[in-house]
């Protein structure tokens, strides 16, 4: 059963932690690896290299709309593809974070994390909250 009484707080702590983690991985790629490497990185996995950028910037302002709760559920379900994407190149990697190049199961968490964002909502204080339609309602127009 959910406690109504404090879950919009608990979604509330649930955004700050995922925002707070987009914009520091965002951070993570302009000041530690760099744009420049970090499109190689994503060259060396196979992936297009021009995608840097998007997703460096994807991160830092989907994780500021997280963060302050602006249609910040919508945010993390359009998020979810970078997080599939890492999951998907830290997957060979094996399963702990201090594995070369990183694990999958933080990935993994995150993914699960902005997804369960998705289903709950923003919480309490919130800037603008979204509401999702109800499941078998033809959404309002």
């Amino acid at each position: 059963m959910i406690d109504t009484r404090l879950a919009p707080y608990a979604a509330l702590g649930l955004r700050i932690a995922l925002g707070l983690m987009f914009i520091a991985h965002a951070y993570l790629k302009i000041a530690i690896f760099t744009p420049a490497g970090f499109a190689g990185f994503l060259g060396q996995v196979g992936l297009p290299s021009f995608l840097a950028w998007p997703i460096i910037l994807a991160e830092l302002i989907g994780g500021l709309a997280i963060l302050v709760g602006f249609y910040g559920r919508y945010v993390s379900l359009l998020l979810l593809p970078i997080l599939l994407g890492a999951l998907f190149v830290h997957a060979p990697n094996g399963w702990v974070f201090n594995a070369p190049n990183g694990g999958w199961e933080y990935p993994a968490f995150l993914a699960l994390t902005a997804l369960a964002h998705g289903l709950l909502g923003d919480g309490a204080l919130a800037l603008k909250s979204a509401r999702l339609p109800a499941l078998g309602t033809p959404a309002a127009a």
